[in-house]
């Protein structure tokens, strides 16, 4: 019985339940921006988008794992949090195959979504997961490309607020788009901390990941952009309204100041994990509060 918890515990770790918020997110900021622009909400459409978007995010954490310690960029000294597959709690072929269990329930989730946005929603459902299977697996594993970041900002953002916002109206708008773009960015934030933690174990393994392509002081200088730009895009909000989608995400600005603070004075090293935890906060509080600005 204890053994079946622990195993339970650790498959849920694998999970990476903290960054979970990338999946939440842009569901909640496209469903208040529906709600502001046209009065569209809808409640179905956001449990069937929000749990379709979790396990794809699970399915991709899941492949992951597996890969990495396949390509030998998962071993002992790592200073992340231990990986299910690294410590042998579960085989490669066992995990990838959760992987592949996930993304199937995201589509079977995804259906609803299907029925209602057509065949738009097919072509995102279906790249999304396709995506996150070559995120690190696959002929062209796109973390091992540096193309990690790029990933994050376009379906974790872009992709994920616009395609949400189509559901509910039936339009692709710009205003989805500088919603996406603003929560894209601040999701990178995640990986780009994550990649700088790791960046001697990934040079090592030939993982070029962004950070490792920029070095340490790019890395750094990337993460401080990918925290104040959603900030200046904000402005956006400002001018063409509500303006409170543009003051109540300022009230975060002192968690993005930690964050940044964090990494300029740091060298990578465990403590990292604990900066990691601090940029998921502020993913989710900048989040809820653009969601209090549409909805106020």
């Amino acid at each position: 019985m204890k053994n079946t918890h622990s195993l339970l515990r650790n498959l849920v770790l694998s999970f990476r339940p903290k960054t979970l918020t990338a999946a939440l997110v842009p569901c909640l900021a496209a469903s208040a921006l529906a709600q502001s622009q046209s009065k569209s909400f809808v409640g179905w459409i956001l449990l069937c988008a929000l749990f379709s978007s979790v396990f794809i995010q699970i399915g991709t954490n899941l492949v992951n794992d597996a890969a990495d310690f396949k390509k030998g960029a998962d071993t002992e000294s790592r200073l992340g949090p231990q990986r299910i597959t690294q410590v042998g709690i579960l085989n490669y072929k066992t995990v990838m195959l959760l992987g592949a269990a996930s993304f199937l329930l995201a589509l079977l989730l995804g259906i609803p979504l299907v029925i209602q946005g057509g065949i738009s929603i097919v072509l995102i459902g279906l790249i999304s997961i396709f995506m996150g299977y070559a995120y690190t697996a696959g002929p062209f594993p796109l973390a091992y490309r540096g193309l990690g970041d790029l990933f994050v900002i376009l379906f974790f953002g872009i992709v994920a607020v616009m395609g949400m916002n189509f559901l509910y109206s039936g339009q692709w708008s710009f205003p989805a788009f500088i919603l996406g773009l603003q929560i894209g960015l601040l999701a990178t934030v995640l990986i780009a901390v994550n990649n700088l933690r790791d960046i001697e174990g990934d040079r090592l393994v030939n993982k070029r990941t962004l950070a490792v392509r920029l070095g340490k002081t790019g890395a750094r200088g990337e993460i401080l952009l990918l925290c104040i730009l959603p900030y200046l895009i904000g402005s956006y909000w400002f001018v063409n309204g509500p303006e409170n989608v543009f003051l109540f995400p300022l009230l975060t600005i002192p968690l993005a100041g930690k964050v940044i603070n964090n990494i300029l004075e740091n060298e990578p090293s465990p403590f990292y994990n604990k900066i990691l935890a601090q940029s998921a906060a502020l993913h989710l509080l900048f989040g809820l509060c653009l969601c209090a600005g549409f909805v106020l």
